[in-house]
């Protein structure tokens, strides 16, 4: 499994599993029925930068980093993840988590924040708290899941503490 960074040729193959992904609406809050030019300019272009993962010749994952908020929040970084169906359940998740949290040290960030982590994603909650991140907030009924109805959304956070200037980046 390599992870390296992003180029606009890519999102071809990332395409597919993200417009399945947005398509089910159960874990993101895009639109269901999202164009390919609108995710590509979500996913590739709004990004500080988006990363992928290959394997064997093969995308299986992305993820995108980026500020979470401008001025006085510019220190806290986000990130979104997303693994082809024929990938999930071999640690890719897991891999670009860890590589987002090292990306993030190293351009500056001192937190990151996943904002919108819907409650029924039981898998990518323990994840991410097996990662270090700390549910911080919970949002009732704040996403509209295609089944399970208006479920809650979770706020998680992680303080990054390579960095102690206190200057954002």
């Amino acid at each position: 499994m390599q992870i390296r960074l992003a180029v606009a040729a890519d999102f071809e193959q990332i395409w597919p599993f993200f417009k399945e992904i947005a398509a089910a609406g159960e874990t993101y809050a895009y639109p269901r029925d999202l164009t390919q030019q609108e995710a590509a300019a979500l996913w590739m272009s709004a990004p500080r930068e988006t990363y992928v993962v290959e394997q064997q010749g093969q995308l299986v994952g992305s993820y995108y980093l980026k500020t979470n908020q401008a001025g006085p929040g510019s220190h806290v970084c986000n990130a979104g993840y997303m693994v082809a169906e024929a990938a999930r359940g071999q640690g890719v998740a897991a891999a670009m988590c860890a590589h987002s949290l090292e990306r993030a040290r190293a351009l500056g960030y001192l937190a990151m924040q996943f904002n919108l982590v819907v409650s029924t994603n039981q898998g990518a909650i323990a994840l991410w708290q097996k990662m270090g991140f700390e549910v911080v907030g919970r949002l009732p009924r704040a996403f509209a899941h295609p089944t399970a109805g208006y479920v809650d959304a979770l706020v998680m956070y992680q303080w990054l503490e390579s960095s102690s200037s206190g200057e954002a980046p």
